[in-house]
């Protein structure tokens, strides 16, 4: 990588780090090809992006973002993932690491409240923005249906009354 290059990439990198809701910095300590494109895709389904990154280019990137007081772990092989999500890339990372040993959590940060790595760990056992969403639906809904159950009970039970009737009547 030429200097012109290496400023690119810092800049992309600084500018996605303005927009994201939580990074994770995970240590792949001799991850295969297969297992790190597993990664990759695992992040890619939860909404999360995963990027190995030089140390010193993501220091670079980390200057002038919420995300500063990440610098500290970024030592040895480091990889950082990122979603929108506050929830997402941490839930991926740990599941993943669950799996297979050779994914070390380092630590992480949700804005600027920098996480260790049992932070990380509290973070991904937190359920994700669209699980909460479509808890909220379900609390909001679950009044209308009983009321409409309530509404038409009435009804039912009157026409009930009615078939009653006629079934004596006809018989």
């Amino acid at each position: 990588m030429d200097r012109l290059q290496k400023a690119d990439a810092v800049a992309q990198l600084n500018a996605i780090l303005n927009d994201v809701g939580v990074v994770v910095v995970t240590r792949n300590l001799g991850m295969t090809v297969d297992q790190s494109t597993d990664l990759r895709g695992k992040m890619r389904d939860a909404g999360a992006t995963y990027k190995v990154a030089k140390n010193r280019l993501a220091k670079l990137a980390l200057k002038d973002t919420d995300y500063t007081g990440l610098d500290e772990f970024l030592t040895g092989p480091t990889a950082l993932a990122w979603s929108q999500d506050p929830v997402a890339a941490a839930k991926a990372a740990v599941e993943f690491a669950k799996s297979n040993d050779k994914l070390e959590i380092v630590g992480g940060s949700m804005g600027t409240q920098v996480l260790d790595e049992a932070g990380v760990r509290a973070l991904a056992a937190l359920p994700s923005l669209d699980e909460l969403r479509s808890k909220i639906v379900g609390l909001v809904n679950a009044p209308a249906t009983k009321v409409a159950q309530v509404v038409n009970a009435p009804a039912a039970k009157l026409a009930r009354v009615f078939g009653a009737y006629a079934a004596k009547d006809a018989a």
